[in-house]
C-alpha cells in the first residue's frame, strides 16, 4: 500500500496524523479507511491503538467493545508440535523484510538531513535562506534518530546473512526501544515543525523548492536510483515508524519459541514501545446523532414486520405496523432497566392517502450506499464463528460466564447485517407530497405488503387525522398487538429451536401448471440466511406457453436455513423502466410459495419431490441436501485418465502443457463472453450443463470447443470453479496452508510482502504456473467491476476457498478443528484474504519470482 506520507498530510493536529495510518479495525490491520484516516462519510478518524500485550491484529478475530477477542485464535501454524526450523524461517522472512523497509527508512532520514547541513551553514551568512533557530526546529532530533537506525541497521544486517537457531537479535530491539524517548522529543515537535516548515516556504521561494523536491535513494537491489518526496512527507517517517516497530515485535514474538533467548529481550522491547504508544494516545468519543420525531396511529392489526428505512441517506430498522386504516412506523424506544419497552411513532399514513410510487417518479428518491458483497459474506463468517465459540464455551466447566457475552456480540452483528443486506426498494407515498422509502431483502416480502395494503384498499377508506393523545394510544398498543416480537435474528432464538442446514440443496425446477394465458415464465428460488431471504437461482424464461417445463436444477448453498421459497414471474418487456433502479424487478409475480426445509425429509440421500401451491399455480420440484462436512471434502477421482479430481502436475504432464487445457477454455471463454455478465463466477449455472461439461472435459471428446461455445457462460464459470474445488490438494498446496495462514497474519506489510511471496515461489511449478494466469484473469474480471459489479474482493470470497481449502487429512490433523463446518468458519476469511493479497499485488511474473531471493526490498 502506498504509504499516506508519500502522497502529503492533510493539515491535521499532530496527534490526527499520528495515528491516520495506523487502524485496528474489526477485520484486522488496515482496513479500508486506515488509508486516508477518513470515516465514510469523509470526516476525518481518530483510530485507538490497542497496546495490550496479547493484542496482534488477527483475521477473523473481532475485538468487541470490551476488548476481548471474539472468535478463536487462529491455528498455532507453523510453531505448532513444536515445528522449530519453520517457525525460525518465518521469523527470518519477518525480520529480512523488516530489515529491507529499514534501509528505506534511512535512505529517507538521509534525505532530510542533506539540506539540513547547508541550510544551517548559510544561516550564519549576510543571505540565510532560514534562521539558525528555524533549522534546528524543522530538523529537531533527525540527526539523532538517523545515528541510531544506522546503528541498528548495521547491526542487525549480519544476522540476517549469516543466519541459523543460535542467532539473536532481541538485545538489538531491546535497545532501539530504550531509545524511544528520542521519538518522544521528536513527536512534541512535529507540529510545531510542521508550521515552521509551511511559514517558511511561504515566505521563502528557495526553500519551497528545496522542501518540494527531496531526493531519497532507493534500495540497493532497485532500479530506480532516486524517487522525489516532500519534507512534509518525510517528516512524517519517524512517527510511522514507531507503530510499525511495534506491530514487526508481535510478528516476532508470535514465531519465536518461547525458551529461545530472543524471546524475553523481545517481550521487554514491545513492552517499552506500548507504553510509549500509550503515553501519548488519546481516546475518542463517539460521535451521537439526534433523531427527531413525527406523528402516526391505529385500528385493527393486520400486518407487522421490521423493515429497513432510507432515512436522512442512512439505514434504520423500523418495526412497521398496517392497521386496517394506516401504516405505522415506529423505532423502539430506549427504556431504563426494569421498565417496559416502549415504542416511538415516527410517521404514519392513512391508506386512504397511500399510493405506490411508481418507477418513473425518482425524483424524492434518496440515494443509499450499497455495501460491497464481500463485505457482508465477510460479517457472516465473523456470525459463524461466533455460533462456533458459543457452542465450545457451553461444554466448557467454567464456560457460561462468556456465552452471554458472546450472544451479545453476535447480536450486534446479526443487527448489523440485517441492517445492510437488504437492497431491493419499497416505496409508498402520501399523496400530500411525502414520499417513504425502505430497503427489502426480498421481493416476496415486497409483494406480501403491497398485496396485504391494497386488500385492505378496496374498502371504503376515509382520511384520518390523528390527535397527538390519539397517536400516542395508538403507539402505546403496538407493543402489546405485535406478532412478529423480535429482530428476526438467530440470536434471538432458543438453542431448543432449529439451528438451520448448513451445506448445499440441491433442487431441480420440474414444470408449473395452472396458468390462464400464455405468457414468458420463470422461476426464481430463494433461502433465508441470517434472518432475511436471499435470492439464489434463476431459471431461463419458458415462452409463450401455460404449462412452461423447465427441468433445470441448481445447487445452493445453505447458512443456517430454514425455509425454500419459489417465486414464479411473468417476464416483462418494457425495458424502458428497467434503467430507474438497478435493483427494481419490474416482471409481474404470478404465484410465490415457501416450504420448510425439515432435516429428516431433505438430509436423504434419495431425491424428494414437492408441489408448492401459489394463487392456483403449482410448480412441481424436487430436493435433496448435502452437508457442508461432506460437500467441503477433496476426494480424489478413481479415474486418473479424467483432469477432475486427478493431481494438477499428473494432468500437466499427461497433456504436455504448463496450464491443465481446461483452465485455459474456460478462461478464454468467459474472457470472450462473460467479462461483462452481471455476477460472473457468483451467480450459479445450471447443475446439469456443468455436468455435462465436465463429462466431456473428462473424456476429452472433440466436441469441447462446440459445447463451450454454445453453452451457458454461467455454467462455464461453474465448471472452472467445480474444477479447482475436486483437486484431490487444493491448487496453493497442503503442505504451504500453514503457512499462507501465518504469512496473511504477519502484521508488517514488508515481512508479509517477503513471506507471501515466498510462498508462491516454493509451489510446485504446475500450481504456480495455472495460478498466476488465473490471477490476472481475474483482475481483468474485476476490471469491468462496473458492468459486471464483480470487485476483487467479491472475486476473492469466490475462489479463495476454493483454491486453498485443504484436503480432508489436512483437516484431520489440525487437532483444534473438530470437522469440516469447524475450518469453514475459522478459516475462511484468511483464505479470502491470502487470494485478496495476491489480487492487489503487481503483476507477478513467473521468471522474475523464481530469480528473487528470499530477501528483497520493498517499500512500504
Amino acid at each position: 500500500m502506498e504509504p499516506l506520507s508519500a502522497r502529503g498530510l492533510p493539515r491535521l493536529s499532530w496527534i490526527d496524523t499520528l495515528y491516520s495510518n495506523f487502524n485496528y479495525n474489526t477485520d484486522g490491520y488496515e482496513g479500508d479507511g486506515a488509508e486516508d484516516g477518513k470515516s465514510q462519510d469523509g470526516s476525518e478518524t481518530l483510530p485507538f491503538i490497542d497496546e495490550s500485550p496479547t493484542m496482534s491484529p488477527q483475521l477473523c478475530a473481532p475485538l468487541g467493545p470490551d476488548g476481548e477477542a471474539v472468535s478463536p485464535t487462529p491455528p498455532e501454524g507453523l510453531l505448532a508440535g513444536g515445528d522449530i526450523e519453520k517457525g525460525l524461517e518465518m521469523k527470518k522472512l519477518v525480520l529480512s523484510g523488516f530489515l529491507a523497509s529499514e534501509e528505506i527508512y534511512i535512505n529517507q532520514l538521509e534525505a532530510l538531513l542533506l539540506p539540513m547541513r547547508p541550510l544551517k551553514a548559510t544561516a550564519t551568512t549576510s543571505q540565510p535562506v532560514l534562521t539558525i533557530q528555524q533549522v534546528e526546529t524543522i530538523f529537531y532530533k533527525i540527526q539523532d534518530i538517523f545515528e541510531i537506525h544506522k546503528e541498528f541497521y548495521d547491526a542487525l544486517l549480519p544476522n540476517i546473512q549469516q543466519w541459523d537457531e543460535k542467532v539473536t537479535v532481541g538485545h538489538l530491539f531491546q535497545k532501539l526501544a530504550s531509545q524511544l524517548g528520542v521519538y518522544k522529543a521528536f513527536v512534541d515537535n512535529y507540529k510545531v515543525a510542521l508550521e515552521t516548515a509551511e511559514k517558511c516556504s511561504q515566505a521563502n521561494g528557495q526553500f519551497q523548492k528545496i522542501s518540494e523536491n527531496l531526493k531519497v535513494k532507493g534500495p540497493k537491489d532497485s532500479k530506480d536510483c532516486t524517487t522525489s518526496v516532500s519534507m512534509e512527507a518525510l517528516l512524517y517517517k519517524p512517527i510511522d515508524r514507531v507503530t510499525r516497530s511495534t506491530l514487526v515485535l508481535h510478528d516476532l514474538l508470535k514465531h519465536t519459541p518461547k525458551d529461545h533467548p530472543d524471546f524475553p529481550l523481545l517481550q521487554d522491547a514491545l513492552r517499552i514501545s506500548q507504553n510509549f504508544l500509550s503515553s501519548i494516545n488519546e481516546e475518542i468519543d463517539p460521535r451521537r446523532t439526534a433523531v427527531t420525531t413525527p406523528k402516526g396511529e391505529a385500528r385493527q392489526l393486520v400486518k407487522d414486520g421490521f423493515l429497513v428505512e432510507v432515512s436522512e441517506s442512512s439505514r434504520k430498522l423500523r418495526h412497521v405496523f398496517l392497521f386496517t386504516d394506516l401504516l405505522l412506523c415506529a423505532k423502539m424506544k430506549k427504556t431504563s432497566v426494569g421498565r417496559h419497552q416502549q415504542y416511538e411513532c415516527k410517521w404514519y399514513i392513512p391508506l386512504a392517502d397511500l399510493t405506490f410510487q411508481t418507477l418513473d417518479d425518482t425524483d424524492s428518491s434518496p440515494s443509499i450506499q450499497v455495501l460491497p458483497e464481500y463485505e457482508i459474506e465477510e460479517m457472516k463468517i465473523k456470525i459463524s464463528v461466533l455460533k462456533s465459540e458459543i457452542q465450545k464455551e457451553k461444554k466448557a466447566p467454567k464456560g457460561q460466564s462468556r456465552v452471554e457475552r458472546l450472544r451479545k456480540k453476535m447480536n450486534e452483528q446479526e443487527s448489523w447485517l440485517l441492517l445492510h443486506s437488504p437492497t431491493i426498494p419499497f416505496r409508498i407515498h402520501n399523496k400530500h407530497g411525502k414520499s417513504y422509502h425502505f430497503l427489502l431483502s426480498s421481493d416476496y416480502e415486497r409483494s406480501e405488503w403491497r398485496e396485504s395494503i391494497q386488500k385492505l384498499q378496496k374498502k371504503d377508506l376515509q382520511t384520518c387525522l390523528l390527535s397527538s393523545v390519539e397517536l400516542q394510544v395508538l403507539t402505546s398498543s403496538c407493543f402489546k398487538l405485535r406478532t412478529v416480537h423480535n429482530i428476526p435474528v438467530t440470536s434471538n432464538k432458543d438453542d431448543e429451536e432449529t439451528p438451520g442446514l448448513y451445506g448445499f440443496l440441491h433442487v431441480i425446477v420440474h414444470s408449473a401448471k395452472g396458468f390462464k394465458e400464455s405468457a414468458n415464465l420463470y422461476c426464481t428460488l430463494e433461502v433465508d440466511s441470517y434472518g432475511y431471504f436471499v435470492s439464489k437461482a434463476k431459471t431461463r424464461v419458458f415462452r409463450d406457453t401455460t404449462e412452461p417445463h423447465w427441468n433445470e436444477e441448481f445447487e445452493i448453498e445453505l447458512e443456517g436455513s430454514l425455509y425454500l421459497r419459489i417465486l414464479c414471474y411473468e417476464n416483462c418487456y418494457d425495458k424502458s423502466m428497467l434503467n430507474k433502479d438497478d435493483n427494481e424487478i419490474v416482471d409481474k409475480i404470478m404465484g410465490k410459495g415457501q416450504v420448510q426445509l425439515d432435516p429428516q425429509t431433505v438430509q436423504s440421500k434419495n431425491w424428494h419431490m414437492d408441489v408448492i401451491e401459489m394463487n392456483g399455480i403449482k410448480v412441481e420440484f424436487s430436493m435433496k441436501f448435502t452437508s457442508r462436512d461432506l460437500s467441503l471434502k477433496r476426494t480424489p477421482s478413481k479415474k486418473q485418465s479424467g483432469v477432475f479430481g486427478v493431481k494438477i502436475n499428473v494432468v500437466t504432464k499427461r497433456e504436455r502443457s504448463k496450464v491443465p487445457y481446461i483452465v485455459r477454455q474456460c478462461i478464454e471463454e468467459v474472457e470472450k463472453r462473460g467479462i461483462d455478465e452481471v455476477g460472473i463466477y457468483r451467480i450459479s449455472g445450471v447443475a446439469t450443463d456443468i455436468q455435462a461439461l465436465k463429462i466431456t472435459f473428462d473424456t476429452n471428446t472433440k466436441d469441447i470447443l462446440v459445447m463451450l461455445s454454445d453453452m451457458d457462460i454461467n455454467a462455464i464459470a461453474g465448471t472452472l470453479k467445480l474444477y479447482f474445488r475436486e483437486l484431490p490438494e487444493p491448487l496453493l498446496t497442503d503442505r504451504l496452508y500453514p503457512a499462507f495462514m501465518e504469512g496473511i497474519a504477519l502484521s508488517d506489510p514488508a515481512a508479509k510482502e517477503n513471506c507471501m511471496m515466498h510462498l508462491l515461489r516454493s509451489l510446485p511449478d504446475p500450481n504456480l504456473m495455472t495460478f498466476l494466469p488465473l490471477l490476472e484473469h481475474l483482475k481483468r474480471v474485476a476490471e469491468k467491476e462496473p458492468i459486471n459489479k464483480m470487485s476483487l474482493h467479491n472475486l476473492a470470497t469466490v475462489f479463495g476457498p476454493t483454491l486453498l481449502r485443504p484436503s480432508e487429512s489436512e483437516i484431520a490433523k489440525g487437532q483444534h478443528i473438530t470437522s469440516a463446518s469447524d475450518i469453514w468458519s475459522h478459516d475462511v476469511m484468511a483464505q479470502v484474504q491470502v487470494l485478496l493479497y495476491y489480487l492487489q499485488h503487481p503483476p507477478i511474473s513467473f521468471a522474475e519470482l523464481k530469480r528473487n531471493t528470499l530477501y528483497f526490498s520493498t517499500d512500504v
